[in-house]
């Protein structure tokens, strides 16, 4: 996350001051989980940052996926992630980089708010073979939340738990143990142990 902030506020054209701190709020509340208002600070730095849109594209999407699944996936309810992954698409234009691994990712999230598993493997995986490519190149993954870390997420929402591990296992490997990694093994192993409980 701290290498996606830092290369986002060095692009060519600098942020203003003012976008920066807003980035940089941003990935704080993220990392606390606060994703709505991650999202919000994105999106006021993508008014003096274009380089942010990206982040406040991807961000708002998972927020906006996981209200999805909350209301039980209903296309109603996933037209505002379907145009979050559209503008996504139109950012990347099938080229490899932060957009396109945000817009797999969300294709990833969106099928998990339907509980779409085959999909939603498919295209999780995807993004993070994406992603780490990318960081293997020196190049930044997803912005703000590592499509690794949401790999993670998203199996745990499906109650794939097993899944759930091995990814958040991969995402502290590549990442560190971040909160939110230690977060999501923790409720993994608390769901697991209350499985086999009798």
């Amino acid at each position: 996350m701290l290498c996606f902030v830092l290369i986002l506020l060095s692009a060519q054209a600098p942020c203003p001051p003012e976008a920066a701190a807003l980035i940089e709020d941003a990935a704080a509340r993220a990392a606390a989980f606060d994703l709505a208002g991650s999202a919000d600070q994105l999106a006021a730095a993508a008014r003096g940052c274009p380089e942010a849109h990206v982040a406040a594209l991807y961000i708002r999407g998972l927020v906006d996926a996981q209200e999805a699944f909350r209301q039980g996936g209903s296309p109603e309810a996933l037209i505002p992630v379907r145009g979050a992954i559209d503008a996504l698409a139109r950012i990347a234009l099938n080229r490899p980089g932060p957009a396109e691994v945000a817009r797999l990712a969300l294709i990833a999230a969106a099928a998990a708010a339907q509980s779409e598993r085959d999909e939603l493997r498919l295209y999780i995986d995807s993004a993070v073979r994406m992603e780490s490519l990318e960081r293997a190149a020196g190049q930044p993954g997803a912005p703000i939340v590592p499509a690794v870390e949401v790999a993670g997420d998203l199996w745990l929402q499906v109650h794939h738990y097993e899944e759930a591990r091995r990814w958040y296992l991969e995402a502290s490997g590549q990442l560190g143990m971040t909160p939110r990694i230690r977060t999501g093994l923790a409720r993994v192993e608390a769901l697991l142990q209350r499985s086999v409980q009798p």
